[in-house]
C-alpha cells in the first residue's frame, strides 16, 4: 500500500525502495513481501505493481525476475476454487473480499484482462449481497456459504479501490467488460454513501450503528471517486463527494500524522493506526489532486 501512495505521488525512489524490500521478502513460491511465517497467499500481490515499476525505471533484471514469480504464483499455483477463483489464505478454502483489491490491479498491469475481470467476477458472485449492494467480508467454499456477512466498511472499501485501481491500468479490456466493471463500482460506491454518517464517516460495519465509527471506508471511498472522476467513469458531480469524504477523514489525523480511528492493525478488530489507512489518505489525496491537474 505504501508503495501505491509513492507511485501515485511521483515518489518514484520510495517506489523503488519499497519494491526492494518486497523483493528481499520474497517467498521461494514467488509470493512477495513475505514476512515470516505468513499465511496469506495474496496480499504479496499488491507489491508486484511497484516491482514491475522498479523492472521498468531501472533495467535491472532481478525486479522483472521477481515480477514474473508473483504473476506465476496467482495465475498458476496459489490455492484457488474450481472456478479459479482465488482463496486469500494458503491453508483455508476462504473467499476474502480483500483480495479485490490485492490481486486485480496487478492482473490487469500484467496483461491479463481476463484473469482480472475473472477473479472480480468470482468474488463478486460468492460476496456481493444485491439486496444491499454491498459486499460481506468472507465465503467459505467448502461449506458454500458466507462465514462472515458483516458489510464491512473496509472490505467494501477494498472492492471499489481495487476496480479503481485495475481500471487504470493501461490494458485492452474485452469488449463491456471495463464499463461493466465500473458500473458494478459505481453501484457499491453509491450503496456505501447510502449509508455515511452526519460527520462524513462510516461505521466498521456499514450498516450496524453499534459498531465503532471507522476513519479508512471514507478514505478508501475518496481514493475509488477521485480515481473514478479522473478517469471518466465516474460523472464529475462525485468529486464534491470524494473531497468530502477525504475531508472528515483529515479531522482524524493527529499531530504526528497518525491517521487515527481506523481499524487497527494487526487484527483490523478495534480502532486504532494502520500501514494502510497511512497509505489510503496519501492515496486519496493524489487522487483527488487528479482533478484539480
Amino acid at each position: 500500500m505504501a508503495g501505491h501512495a509513492a507511485l501515485d505521488l511521483g515518489r518514484h525512489d520510495l517506489a523503488v525502495l519499497l519494491a526492494g524490500a518486497a523483493v528481499t521478502r520474497q517467498a521461494a513460491d514467488g509470493r512477495l513481501g513475505v514476512v515470516e511465517d505468513e499465511a496469506g497467499s495474496v496480499n504479496g500481490a499488491a507489491c508486484g505493481e511497484m516491482v514491475r515499476f522498479a523492472a521498468d525505471h531501472t533495467g535491472d533484471p532481478r525486479w522483472r525476475t521477481a515480477a514474473t514469480a508473483q504473476l506465476c504464483w496467482l495465475t498458476d499455483r496459489a490455492p484457488r476454487a474450481a472456478d479459479g477463483t482465488l482463496f486469500h489464505l494458503l491453508r483455508q478454502r476462504q473467499v476474502w473480499v480483500d483480495t479485490v483489491y490485492m490481486v486485480v490491479p496487478l492482473l490487469a498491469a500484467a496483461g491479463r484482462p481476463d484473469l482480472a475481470c475473472a477473479q472480480a467476477d468470482g468474488h463478486r458472485r460468492r460476496l456481493f449481497d444485491a439486496g444491499s449492494g454491498l459486499y460481506a467480508a468472507i465465503w467459505d467454499e467448502d461449506a458454500a456459504t458466507v462465514t462472515r456477512a458483516d458489510h464491512w466498511g473496509t472490505g467494501n472499501g477494498w472492492v471499489v479501490a481495487g476496480l479503481a485501481r485495475a481500471l487504470r491500468q493501461r490494458v485492452d479490456w474485452p469488449t463491456g467488460v471495463a464499463a461493466r466493471l465500473a458500473g458494478h463500482a459505481t453501484d457499491v460506491i453509491d450503496a456505501c454513501l447510502a449509508r455515511r454518517r452526519a460527520d462524513g464517516l462510516f461505521h466498521d460495519v456499514l450498516d450496524d450503528p453499534a459498531t465503532f465509527v471507522e476513519t479508512n471506508a471514507a478514505q478508501m471511498l475518496a481514493y475509488a471517486i477521485g480515481t473514478g472522476v479522473a478517469d471518466g467513469w465516474l460523472p464529475a458531480r462525485y468529486a464534491g463527494t470524494g473531497r468530502d469524504l477525504h475531508a472528515a477523514a483529515a479531522t482524524q489525523v493527529d499531530r504526528a500524522g497518525l491517521v487515527r480511528g481506523a481499524c487497527g492493525s494487526p487484527d483490523f478488530a478495534r480502532p486504532g493506526t494502520s500501514a494502510e489507512a497511512q497509505a489510503f489518505h496519501l492515496l486519496a489525496a493524489a487522487a483527488l489532486r487528479r482533478l484539480a491537474g
